[in-house]
């Protein structure tokens, strides 16, 4: 797209402007009847998938998708095909219209019925989500014998939607073909209305199957973290009792712990942020359909919240249990950090006073050695003041060897000690600076 002036644009502003024109609903006009599949498929099968549909739109010659196409609607002649890639899953919904006498047939006719049954059968991925919605006028026979001969009674499910305009049925059971059931009476929506109805039906259902995807795993996330919780009780009584020998071992066990902690939380922190987030898609899809209720019946979102707030309280608890245990565990860490530094300074302390004994002793013994150094430089400079004392009475000296050395030794003493101490002193003066 060019601009009129030159300006530079963000390199996404087209793809981020059109993303709000995505996963349009098409208009629809009773009575037809939609096969809704939705594939859990990781990133390989997603690709796989839009090569599936490729090789669909092949056989019928029509236009291929490219790599960049998330959504593909097209007209297959007796029935239609709507061609949806998500982050975690692709929906696949096939419809088809209806004459007002196939609805009175034991079993109406499906969509997917239609669909090549060889090509059905390599859909990639694994199937978690599948529903008949049959959609019918509200002037078309006698509903209630339909909603009789189509749904369980005892679970049946039913309200006014769009303001009044429509009424819709279901039981939430898969029946025997492996597909839910869902009746939708249009009364006199306009065909554009209808269409956003039905997306949002059909989405309901899918975002409901997608939510609940994180209950199993909190279940088994809340048994590993039983485990754990009971593993770091112990540690931290173990803390509490241990000696210090035994803090190694300790460290190992609570380091083994958290990474244990951790390690669940990276395998199922994304799946539980996944199904919260398709928790409130259920709880918005259901505003939006604006439903009130029939005389005598459960609305949709009445069961919705009977039925799916225990699993939405079981994830959201398991990732509380998560995050509360990672917390223990960081502050166990921290107590047995504590610890370990407090005995440390201790040691060093300890280590410090033994140091300063040591060098109280050594002083001592310096002073010994140079009493005794005194004593020994002092003796031998009075051997040699002997022998020149010898000498010096042969050339005329007045004093015998014995009163010169007798007169040194206080002298020589003296000046010894003060040497060794003005040296003691400069040595240790140029410790200090």
């Amino acid at each position: 797209m060019k601009l009129p002036f030159p300006i530079s644009q963000h390199p996404q502003r087209v793809a981020l402007h059109n993303e709000i024109h995505a996963r349009p609903p098409e208009a629809l006009q009773a009575p037809l009847v939609i096969s809704h599949l939705v594939m859990a498929c990781d990133a390989r099968e997603r690709e796989a998938s839009r090569e599936h549909l490729a090789a669909l739109l092949r056989n019928h010659h029509q236009a291929l998708p490219d790599a960049s196409t998330t959504h593909l609607r097209t007209d297959l002649g007796p029935w239609r095909l709507r061609w949806e890639l998500h982050t975690e899953f692709v929906s696949w919904s096939f419809s088809r219209s209806l004459e007002v006498a196939d609805l009175d047939r034991a079993e109406p006719p499906t969509a997917v019925g239609l669909a090549p049954q060889e090509w059905l059968a390599g859909l990639p991925g694994r199937s978690f989500c599948a529903m008949h919605l049959i959609v019918q006028p509200a002037s078309a026979g006698d509903p209630e014998e339909r909603v009789r001969r189509l749904f369980h009674e005892d679970s049946l499910v039913a309200s006014q939607v769009a303001d009044g305009h429509g009424e819709v049925y279901t039981d939430f059971a898969i029946h025997p073909d492996g597909f839910s059931r869902m009746l939708l009476l249009a009364g006199s929506l306009s065909p554009r209305r209808l269409g956003r109805l039905v997306q949002r039906l059909l989405e309901i259902e899918t975002y409901r199957m997608a939510a609940l995807l994180g209950l199993p795993v909190a279940r088994e996330a809340g048994a590993a973290l039983a485990v754990v919780d009971r593993e770091l009780a112990a540690l931290a009584e173990s803390i509490r009792v241990a000696a210090r020998r035994d803090e190694p071992e300790l460290l190992d066990r609570l380091t083994r712990l958290a990474g244990q902690v951790e390690s669940q939380y990276a395998l199922t922190h994304s799946r539980f942020s996944a199904s919260a987030a398709y928790f409130e898609l259920v709880d918005k899809r259901i505003q939006d359909i604006a439903e009130s209720r029939l005389a005598g019946m459960q609305t949709i979102g009445e069961f919705m919240e009977r039925r799916l707030t225990p699993a939405r309280s079981t994830c959201e608890w398991a990732a509380r249990r998560q995050d509360a245990l990672s917390q223990r565990v960081s502050r166990i860490s921290n107590l047995l950090r504590t610890r370990v530094e407090i005995e440390q300074q201790q040691s060093s302390q300890d280590l410090l006073t033994t140091m300063n004994q040591r060098q109280g002793l050594q002083l001592k013994l310096q002073s010994t050695v140079e009493g005794l150094s005194v004593a020994a430089i002092s003796y031998y400079i009075v051997g040699l003041l002997g022998y020149v004392a010898k000498g010096a009475t042969k050339v005329g000296w007045p004093w015998s060897v014995e009163s010169t050395t007798a007169l040194a030794i206080p002298v020589v003493l003296l000046a010894v000690w003060w040497s060794l101490r003005r040296l003691h002193h400069r040595i240790v003066g140029s410790d200090g600076h």
